[in-house]
Parts: structure tokens; sequence; C-alpha cells
């Protein structure tokens, strides 16, 4: 063996990167995000936005089982929901909350702030692209007629229990779920396999569906789907849905997004970002 290929490390290994080495990862890909051409970015989110819909509607299928118990219902619906961020991650595509640690390459001084947030905005609406995008499919397929109906009802039970809270609280249940949507992510970085990511994602994703936290891209299916009920004579006799209105929408989405932000770039990017500065400090 030629000294040149014993210093090149194994194709495969079992063992995990390391924290350290996490935050570098997440540091570089941050600067890869921010320097795409803007149609690949938004097309990319376009494609995470559907993605993450796609982990909603096998939620609501688990949702729309009267029954499963509470418990049973939350964790086995949060388990499927997980689907969302795999096709995100292993797929390659831009999803505006996991995109909140590109907070940490910023702290850096890697990319400027005008980079970083033009890239928030630009993979935000492209997620919402790709979610309506599939709404409008979901709706025309009558996937919402299963069950007898109850795909349809499990839809509008989520949509007002999302815009009946107060604006502070869906900012605090914002926090909460973007704090677990960015370990997640950091977990799955730790992972040198599609199983290694996969599997550590799991968790966080799963808990933070089944604690009923909001996750903006997701309420950018659960709520314009709803709406569209509202709109076309599908909500059935005797259900309030003076709530699931567009202003209700936006009164979710507004404090959620903010939450979001909060919660991935300040509690996850920045604490791991002045840790490991911290360390090099020393």
């Amino acid at each position: 063996m030629s000294d040149k290929e014993a210093q090149q490390p194994p194709l495969f290994s079992l063992n995990a990167y390391s924290a350290a080495e996490i935050k570098e990862a997440i540091e570089k890909v941050g600067v890869k995000k921010t320097r795409l051409p803007f149609l690949a970015s938004f097309m990319l989110a376009v494609i995470a936005g559907g993605s993450i819909g796609l982990g909603a509607l096998y939620y609501t299928i688990v949702a729309s089982d009267a029954e499963l118990g509470f418990a049973t219902t939350r964790v086995l619906g949060g388990l499927v929901f997980s689907l969302g961020l795999a096709l995100v991650l292993v797929g390659g595509a831009e999803l505006f909350t996991g995109n909140n640690l590109i907070v940490m390459a910023w702290a850096s001084g890697s990319v400027s702030m005008k980079e970083m947030l033009a890239n928030w905005v630009i993979v935000y609406f492209g997620n919402l692209a790709g979610a309506l995008g599939l709404v409008l499919l979901v709706f025309f397929s009558h996937h919402l007629d299963m069950n007898g109906g109850r795909i349809g009802l499990s839809i509008l039970n989520t949509a007002v229990a999302k815009i009946q809270p107060d604006s502070f609280t869906l900012f605090v249940k914002g926090i909460l779920c973007n704090l677990l949507v960015c370990l997640a992510v950091w977990l799955a970085y730790a992972g040198r396999s599609v199983t290694d990511k996969i599997v550590a994602l799991i968790l966080p994703i799963s808990a933070f569906i089944a604690a009923g936290f909001e996750h903006c891209v997701a309420n950018m299916y659960f709520l314009p789907l709803a709406w569209l009920l509202t709109q076309t004579g599908g909500v059935p006799a005797g259900f309030d849905a003076s709530s699931i209105t567009l202003a209700g929408i936006v009164h979710n989405l507004v404090p959620v997004t903010l939450g979001n932000i909060v919660g991935g770039s300040g509690l996850v990017g920045f604490v791991y970002w002045m840790i490991y500065r911290a360390a090099k400090q020393r």
C-alpha cells in the first residue's frame, strides 16, 4: 500500500462524525447553500416544501384513526411524519427551518447577513410553493375522502387546533419545534450512511409532532388544504370552521416562522457555534 493510499479515510466507517466535525460540516454546507444560483435554490426549496407536505399527509392518515389512543396517535404520527425530513436530507433539498443553521456560517464570517437572509427568503417562498402545489394535487386526488371522509375531517381539526392559540403561544411552540428539527439535522450530519441519517432524525422529529409544536413549512400544507376544504363545501355539517380563514393562516404562520428562526438559529446554531468557538480559543 502506498503512503497516499494509507492516508486516505476508509470508504465506509461505523464511527459517527464528532460534534466538532458536524459543526465544521454545517458551516461549509451553509456557505454552499447561500452561493447556489437563485433557480436551483428555489426549485430545491419547492421539492422540500412538497416533501414536508408528504410527511404531513402521512401523519394525517394516522391521525384520522379514531380508534387509536392519544399517545399512540401522536407518537406513531410523529414517526411517519419523519418521512418529510428524510426526503429533504437524503435527497438534498432546501428547507427553511433547517437552513436556519446557516447562522453558524454567518457567525464565523463565512457568509454575510445579506446572503443568509436572501437564502431564507428564497427558500421560505420556495417551500410555500412546493407545499401549495402538493395541496392542489392531494385535493384533486380525493385523498381526503379516504376512511369515510375522516382524512378531510382530520385536516380540519388540525387546522383549527393550529389557528386557535394566541400569537405568543404559537411563537413559543415554533421555538420548541425548530429546536428539535435542527437537533435532528445536527444528529443526521453525524451519520455516514443513509440509514444512519434516517435513524438519527426520527426521534427528534417524532417528538415535536407528538408534543404538538409548530413547524411553519408543515403548516403551509395543513392550513391551505383545510382552507380549500372550507371554500369547496368540504366541511361536515355541524363543524365550526369559522377560524379557518386566510387571516387565520397568517395568524399562525407569522409567529410560528419567527419562533422557528429563534429555535433553530438561536438555540441550536448559535449555541453550538459559541461552544466550539470557546473551545478553539483555549
